[in-house]
C-alpha cells in the first residue's frame, strides 16, 4: 500500500521566563505562576514553549549535576505537558538578552568578557568563556546533556533539545570543523539517552557575520535547521518595521542547511506607553551608536521600538509570509514585559528594551500582540512544501559579507515582490 503523508501543523509558539523572577526561574522556582502562565499560553492557542536551563543553576561544577534543579526541570515539563503543551528545552544558556550568564568554572583568565558582559552564579566577571567546543568543556556538557536526556527518555512533551540559545555569543568556534563535532557530539549524547530530535539556537548574526558556522555540516545531525532574527537588530532591514527580514534569514537557513527551517525567536521591543521610536534599529557593535536619549524624554523612547498596535501587525505580517515560505512553524520573543521591580537588576539595568518584548505587560494584561498570534493560532495552518530553495554558495557567500547579504537581500525582495504581482494579476 502506499504511504500516506501526514500534514503537519505550523508550529506557534513562545519563548518563556516568568514576569516575576525572569532569569532566576530556577531559582525562584514559584510553580503557580507557571501552572498559570501555562494555562494562557495554551488559551491563546498556541502550542509550545522553548525555555533555558540556566547552566551555572543545573551544572554549579563541572562534575556535578544539581539534582534539585533537575526536578524542577521534570515539574517545569509536567506543567507543560499538564496544560496540552510542547516544550523545547534550550540547554547551555548561556547567551541570553545581552549577557553571557556563566558558571565561573567555564571562564578563562585569559579571555576578556568582549562584546557582552558576563554574570556567574556570584558576580560579575571581566572574563570570557574558555573554549566550550572542546577539550573538558565539552567533556562537561556532555554530562549534563546525557543527565538531562536520561531524565526525558522519549517524553512526549518535548519537541527537540536545544543545543544553546545563541551559543556563538559565548565564544565563536575555532573553525567550522571544530564547530560541526561540537554540534554531532552533544546532538549525539542526547539522542542516545533520550531518543529525542536534537537542534540548535543559531541566529541572524551567524549568517550576516562569519562566526566559523557553516549550517550544512553544522545542521547536519538536527531534525531541522533554526533560525532567530529581529528587524530592530539586522543591519540590512529597511526600516524597524521590514516584515521581510525574518522570512529572508529563514531562506538563507534553509539553502545553506538544506533542511526545513523553524523559526525559533521573532519580535521586537514594545515601545513605552505614548512615546515613538527614536531610530529604526539598533546600532551594531561595528556602527556608530545611536544617540542617546533621555529617559525624561516627552517624546521618544530611549531605544528602536515598535508600539504595540505596530508590533501586533508586524506579527501577523511575518508569520503569514514564514507559512507561505513553507517554514515548520515560529516563536515569539517572549511571553512576558517583566516586573518593574526587576528593572535595576541585570540584564534589565543596562538594557531597559529587554523588559519589553513580551506579548502580556508587566501588570499581566495582553497587548494586542497577543490577539494576533491567537487570532492565526485558531486558523490551524497546516505547514506548506517549502516555496523556495535557493542554490547559493555558503563559501562565496561568507568570503564577500557583507556585500552578500545586501546583494542577496535585494534579490529576495525582488522575488518576493515578483510572486506578489503574478498572485495578484487576473487569470488568462
Amino acid at each position: 500500500m502506499p504511504q500516506t503523508t501526514v500534514a503537519k501543523r505550523f508550529a506557534l509558539g513562545i519563548n518563556y521566563w516568568p514576569r516575576g523572577s525572569a532569569m532566576a526561574m530556577w531559582r525562584h522556582f514559584d510553580e503557580s505562576e507557571i501552572a498559570e502562565d501555562f494555562a494562557r499560553i495554551a488559551g491563546l492557542g498556541l502550542d509550545t514553549v522553548r525555555f533555558f536551563l540556566q547552566w551555572s543553576d543545573f551544572q554549579p561544577h563541572a562534575q556535578t549535576i544539581d539534582e534539585t534543579m533537575l526536578g524542577r526541570l521534570e515539574r517545569f515539563v509536567s506543567l507543560a505537558h499538564d496544560a496540552r503543551l510542547r516544550v523545547m528545552p534550550t540547554l547551555f544558556s548561556g547567551h541570553m538578552s545581552g549577557v553571557n550568564w556563566l558558571p565561573s568554572w567555564t571562564l578563562d583568565p585569559a579571555t576578556s568578557h568582549g562584546r557582552f558582559r558576563t554574570l556567574t552564579e556570584a558576580s560579575e566577571s571581566l572574563h570570557g568563556i574558555g573554549d566550550f567546543y572542546t577539550g573538558p568543556l565539552l567533556e562537561a556538557q556532555i554530562r549534563l546533556a546525557r543527565a538531562v536526556g536520561e531524565r526525558f527518555r522519549e517524553h512526549p512533551a518535548v519537541v527537540a533539545w536545544d543545543l544553546g540559545n545563541e551559543f556563538s555569543n559565548l565564544r565563536e568556534p575555532a573553525d567550522p570543523y571544530v564547530a560541526a563535532a561540537w554540534s554531532r557530539t552533544l546532538a549525539k549524547a542526547l539522542r542516545e539517552t533520550s531518543h529525542l530530535p536534537v537542534v540548535a539556537g543559531t541566529h541572524g548574526e551567524d549568517l550576516t557575520r562569519d562566526r566559523n558556522l557553516r549550517f550544512a555540516t553544522f545542521c547536519e545531525p538536527h531534525a531541522f535547521a533554526t533560525m532567530h532574527g529581529y528587524s530592530v537588530y539586522s543591519g540590512f532591514a529597511r526600516d524597524r518595521l521590514d516584515p521581510e527580514v525574518v522570512p529572508f534569514l529563514a531562506s538563507l537557513a534553509a539553502a545553506f542547511s538544506f533542511k526545513d527551517v523553524l523559526f525559533t525567536e521573532f519580535g521586537n521591543p514594545t515601545c513605552p506607553p505614548g512615546k515613538l521610536s527614536p531610530f529604526e534599529r539598533v546600532a551594531l557593535p561595528d556602527e556608530v551608536p545611536n544617540p542617546t536619549v533621555s529617559p525624561d524624554d516627552p517624546i521618544f523612547a530611549t531605544y528602536a521600538c515598535l508600539r504595540e498596535s505596530e508590533n501586533a501587525a508586524y506579527c501577523t505580517a511575518v508569520l503569514d509570509r514564514l507559512h507561505a515560505d513553507g517554514r515548520l512553524g515560529a516563536y515569539w520573543w517572549c511571553w512576558a514585559d517583566y516586573d518593574e521591580r526587576l528593572r535595576e537588576t541585570p540584564p534589565f539595568d543596562r538594557a531597559p528594551h529587554e523588559m519589553t518584548f513580551g506579548i502580556i505587560r508587566s501588570d499581566g494584561t495582553e497587548k494586542p500582540v497577543a490577539a494576533a498570534l491567537a487570532a492565526f493560532a485558531a486558523e490551524k495552518r497546516l505547514v506548506l512544501g517549502a516555496q523556495d530553495r535557493p542554490t547559493v554558495s555558503d563559501t562565496y557567500y561568507y568570503r564577500t559579507l557583507p556585500t552578500s547579504t545586501k546583494t542577496l537581500y535585494d534579490a529576495f525582495l525582488q522575488t518576493v515582490d515578483d510572486r506578489r504581482a503574478r498572485a495578484r494579476a487576473p487569470e488568462a
